[in-house]
This record gives C-alpha cells, sequence and structure tokens, in this order.
C-alpha cells in the first residue's frame, strides 16, 4: 500500500531475527544506506534534462535545449570523457580555479549549472589515504642503543622459575568457606528489544544508525534449570582455571553446601567463571607467603622489543618522546600517560621503556607483566635502575586480590634475582616515585 496519508499504519513490518536486534537493525540501516545513496555517473542530456536550477529569482527547469548545451560544454572542453563520465581535466580546472566561461545562454545561471555538474558522481572525488599517523610501525629510536638502557635490561631480562610448598589442607579449607560465603551464580537473563523505524527517513540517519528507534526493553529471568546437549567437565575446567589438581578440586566441591552448588544448574557458565575467581583469590593468599624464585639459565634477548610488532594507529599516541626507546608511547590510562609525560621532561631520567607484553614474571596466579623500566642519572637518585608499575589507587583495598598478589609475588622476584641491583615498587604519579628515590 503507498497511500501517502496511512503507509506507516499500514504497512508496519514485525520481524523476529536470529540475530541481536543491534546487529539486525545495524545491518539493515547499512544496506538501505548502500541502496539510497547511490548517484548518478554519466553527465548525458538524458540526466540534465527536466532537473531544477536554484536560483536567486526562483526555479528554472532545465530544458531539453538547456541540457544539451551543458552537455557540448563538457565534451568540448574534455570534461567528460567517452563514457559520459566526469573527467580528471575537469576536476583539476575547478580546483585551480581555471573552469572554461560556460556559454551565453548559460552564464545567468552559472552557479547551480556547476553544482548539477558536480553533483555526478567520479571515483575520483574520493579521497586518498594519506595518513601518514594511521596504521604505520612505532620505530625504536637512538635511546634503545643508549649504555643505560643496555645496562639496564641486563638486570632485568633474567628469567626464573619458582616453587610453592604450603599446606594443601589450609587452602582447601579456606576455598570451602569463601565459597560458601561468597559464591553467588547470577541466573540466566534474557532481553528482547522492541524499536521500530521511524517515519521520516533521511540518508544522515541512515549512516549514523538512528534511523530506528528503541521503543522498550524487558529483561526477564530464566528461571527453569538448563537442559542443554553441552557436557561441562566441571572439575577439569576448575582445575584448568585454577592450576590445582583434579583431586584438590574435587575435595573443595564435596565440601560447599549443598544450595551453594546447587546453583550450578542454573548457570554452569557462571558458576565455573565464579568459583574460578574465587579459588585463586584464595590461592594467593595461600601461597605468596611460601613463594621462592630461582633463576634459570635462560634470559629475555633484545629481540623482544621488535618481534611481532604490528602496525598501529598512532590518533591516541600523543606527542613525539625524546627519552623512550620508541618515538611513541601507547598508554592503556590517563595515569599512564601522565606518568609517561612525566618521565619524558624529567633531568633525572636518561631513559625508559614501556615493558613489551612478552616480557613477563611468572606467578603462581598468572603471569605479570611490569609497566616500566627506567634508567637515571648517576648521581641524582638512590637506585639508578628502577622497575614501576602505575596504579589508579594504591589502596590494597581498590585493587582485586589477584592483582596485589601478582604485585607481591613481583616483588619477591626483583628481590631474589636482582638483588639491591634494580628496586621495583608500584606508583600512583611521578612524584610518588621521586619520593622514593631522593
Amino acid at each position: 500500500m503507498d497511500n501517502p496519508a496511512t503507509v506507516h499504519q499500514i504497512n508496519q513490518l514485525t520481524v523476529v531475527t536470529s540475530d541481536s536486534y543491534t546487529d539486525f537493525v545495524t545491518a539493515l540501516q547499512s544496506e538501505m544506506a548502500s541502496s539510497l545513496s547511490a548517484r548518478p555517473k554519466f553527465a548525458n542530456e538524458a540526466y540534465f534534462t527536466g532537473k531544477v536550477l536554484k536560483t536567486a529569482t526562483g526555479d528554472v527547469e532545465v530544458s531539453s535545449d538547456m541540457a544539451k548545451q551543458i552537455y557540448r560544454y563538457l565534451v568540448k572542453h574534455d570534461y567528460t570523457d567517452n563514457d559520459d563520465k566526469i573527467s580528471q581535466v575537469y576536476l583539476d580546472a575547478k580546483d585551480s580555479g581555471k573552469l572554461a566561461d560556460l556559454p551565453p545562454e548559460l552564464a545567468p545561471y552559472a552557479e547551480p549549472v556547476l553544482a548539477l555538474i558536480d553533483s555526478v558522481y567520479t571515483d575520483a572525488q574520493l579521497p586518498t589515504p594519506d595518513n601518514d599517523r594511521n596504521s604505520r610501525a612505532n620505530l625504536l629510536n637512538d635511546n634503545f642503543n643508549k649504555q643505560a638502557f643496555r645496562e639496564l635490561w641486563q638486570r632485568i631480562n633474567r628469567k626464573a622459575a619458582y616453587a610453592v610448598d604450603f599446606d594443601n589442607q589450609q587452602l582447601i579449607d579456606q576455598c570451602i568457606r569463601t565459597l560458601n560465603k561468597d559464591l553467588q551464580v547470577s541466573p540466566l537473563l534474557y532481553t528482547v528489544h522492541s524499536g521500530m523505524q521511524r517515519d521520516q527517513v533521511d540518508d544522515g540517519q541512515l549512516q549514523s544508525g538512528s534511523s530506528f528507534v528503541t521503543q522498550q526493553t524487558a529483561t526477564q529471568r530464566l528461571d527453569a534449570s538448563v537442559h542443554s546437549a553441552v557436557k561441562y567437565d566441571l572439575i577439569g575446567q576448575l582445575s584448568s582455571n585454577t592450576q590445582l589438581t583434579r583431586r584438590t578440586i574435587a575435595r573443595i566441591l564435596q565440601g560447599i553446601k549443598e544450595a551453594v552448588f546447587g546453583q550450578y544448574r542454573l548457570n554452569p557458565e557462571d558458576f565455573i567463571a565464579k568459583a574460578s575467581r574465587l579459588i585463586n583469590e584464595q590461592k594467593a593468599t595461600v601461597i605468596v607467603e611460601h613463594l621462592r624464585y630461582d633463576p634459570i639459565a635462560d634470559s629475555y634477548g633484545l629481540d623482544i622489543f621488535t618481534q611481532d610488532q604490528a602496525k598501529a594507529s598512532f590518533a591516541g599516541a600523543g606527542e613525539k618522546m625524546h627519552k623512550h626507546i620508541y618515538d611513541y608511547v601507547f598508554t592503556d590510562s590517563k595515569v599512564e600517560r601522565q606518568f609517561a609525560q612525566a618521565l619524558d621532561s624529567s633531568t633525572e631520567v636518561v631513559v625508559y621503556a614501556k615493558l613489551p607484553k612478552g616480557f613477563f614474571i611468572p606467578t603462581p596466579v598468572g603471569n605479570y607483566n611490569p609497566d616500566w623500566a627506567i634508567a637515571f642519572q648517576e648521581g641524582t637518585v638512590k637506585h639508578i635502575y628502577f622497575v614501576a608499575e602505575t596504579k589508579g589507587s594504591l589502596s590494597s583495598l581498590a585493587l582485586r586480590e589477584i592483582e596485589q598478589s601478582k604485585i607481591n609475588c613481583a616483588r619477591r622476584f626483583f628481590e631474589h634475582i636482582t638483588a639491591s641491583q634494580v628496586k621495583y615498587e608500584v606508583v600512583d604519579s611521578y612524584a610518588q616515585l621521586m619520593n622514593l628515590l631522593k
């Protein structure tokens, strides 16, 4: 039905999709925008005839004679090619302000006529990507070869293995108490999104994805037990996630209350994820006190700073650095960005590096990657070589238990492996770092 007064009331389509509401709407709008935004590609008489020119004195419809004059003007000056498409000659002449004069009959309508010609699409109008700040390699600079950095690297690149000797029953008892107290499995929820397309839709709304309006959402709880063909190896999953033996995991599960274990039927995935986190937290508190690091013969090579380095966008890289081993430093937070800027402007700092993800310290609760390695001017601070972790809050309550345990493990690593040669600490600013060194 196409009655303009009732079209939106009669032609109402209800769609139930297998995709998410957002994915469906996004894909639909993209298809519509692609179809509706198609522009004419041929500058011929047929296209120009009947078009309306907007002038100061009123609208003027392009007659067949006017259309023929426009077409001849383009052909005469090689402004179109053999396929009646706008040529590069026209674009260059327009950019340089040297377009040939229009015929006298078209001169009074020069501005709208040229606008009409410009409405014909040409691939040459597409911008050529030429932004060297996007998707390129972050190159090492001369700071990488400084003696101060090489000496710092020689002090921290040692690899080590850890050993832990602790009371297994103590860990099991703590895990049982914690799971009984804190394990709250979230029920399965589903959300229904209802929406409609606007009555009037323009190209801008399609491009921005705002032509559909969500009118209502309803989130409901699935109270029934999960009946699925998926089979879970509960003990195996928890053992893999916590690096504890299957026997230890089985004893923990046997010890928790029946009601707590019953939550597994409601949402197995959430049960496994939350139980793993709680067990790892208790594991962290028990084993760090009994942790020992021993150096091994292997060490990290300098190629860790160049291997597997992918090109990246430099849109958020900030200004070029002067004391960092790369030209630009990529940070994960405002605290890190401010810390890097302070390091770069400090007269005490010789060179510093944001340590790559491949450099890590093994811990019983997961690998730990410190943030910064810094070399200071000799004689200006107490510790010339420093490894720092930057955090927005240093309160132990603000740090997750596993994160705090990794930091404690790192302290043990640097105490045992680097002795007094390298100082490691967690700071929230460059000012606090200097308080530790002065």
